[in-house]
């Protein structure tokens, strides 16, 4: 057969026929290559003469001597065996690649949701651990405006933040929904009280949150005195603890002082009111497959 030209590009209609040419060789003929390829005989020898045709090399003798491989048919199936290795290599390493997730996991969290039974944060981590050791979380806590901000610029992948007023450019998913009421120390005049009129609770020294609230969270901090403000959860019960102040925490926060007794709900059935918490990402982001799973085994856990 004639030398042609160098062989160009490998196309996959060249590598099915690569495919083809060894089975047939492991075969050890055309006709008994039939029921391996599913197809017949006539084809498989069109299929080979396409092959040769293509390489420009005579691969293999058949006819009433049987069949056997020329020395470029060795090659080429040794070199075939090789490159179709390699593909399955590549495939296999490809699969594994969205099997064991690599990659950072930049969070920011408004403080003091570990104390929330629910624990939907912390098994979607789980999750994300469970994938292997390529993937680096980098959780921080901040306030809900500085978080917002950290999604908008990119520094963070996804936020948990308070859902009140909305921003534009950010996605949000209800994640919990959490209740919170007015607690005193025990220390503080009010702990031995079954009620308290709203006349008494104008009087009352309390810790307005500098964070955003939502108009019936900011309605009953108007029934108290404002005294002390802190920025975050944590700094409202450092002054509760004081015995010197009220202040409003969420009940899965205070639970530890309740069940110590250094901390008691004033007035529960009144004073209480519901907050949202959100999962929060940017909008028209990357798609990032550490963070695609981390939401999706965070957003299909039961709440």
């Amino acid at each position: 057969m004639a030398k042609r030209n160098p062989l160009g590009q490998v196309s996959d209609f060249d590598l099915r026929l690569l495919r083809l040419f060894k089975t047939i060789v492991e075969c050890g003929s055309f006709s008994a290559a039939e029921g391996s390829l599913g197809i017949s005989r006539s084809a498989i020898s069109q299929h080979m003469s396409d092959l040769e045709k293509r390489l420009g090399l005579r691969l293999c003798q058949r006819g009433r001597s049987g069949f056997a491989l020329t020395d470029e048919g060795r090659d080429i199936l040794r070199a075939s065996e090789t490159v179709l290795a390699a593909i399955e290599g590549f495939r296999s390493e490809v699969n594994l690649m969205h099997q064991q997730l690599r990659g950072d996991l930049n969070i920011g969290i408004v403080n003091n949701l570990v104390t929330e039974p629910r624990m939907r944060i912390t098994q979607a981590l789980k999750s994300i651990r469970q994938q292997g050791d390529g993937v680096m979380v980098n959780l921080s806590m901040s306030t809900p405006g500085d978080i917002e901000r950290k999604l908008l610029d990119g520094h963070l992948h996804v936020g948990v933040v308070p859902l009140i007023t909305p921003l534009s450019g950010l996605d949000y998913n209800l994640l919990y929904e959490e209740r919170s009421y007015l607690y005193c120390n025990n220390e503080h005049p009010l702990f031995q009280r079954d009620a308290v009129s709203n006349d008494e609770l104008r009087s009352v020294n309390a810790v307005i949150p500098s964070y955003r609230m939502t108009a019936e969270a900011i309605g009953l901090h108007q029934l108290v005195s404002g005294a002390a403000t802190a920025s975050d959860r944590e700094g409202i019960a450092f002054l509760i603890l004081t015995g010197s102040y009220v202040g409003f925490l969420p009940d899965h926060f205070a639970q530890s002082w309740v069940s110590r007794g250094l901390m008691k709900a004033i007035a529960p059935e009144r004073l209480q009111f519901d907050s949202r918490l959100a999962i929060a990402t940017r909008k028209g982001r990357r798609q990032n497959l550490v963070l695609d799973h981390f939401l999706a085994a965070l957003l299909t856990m039961n709440g």
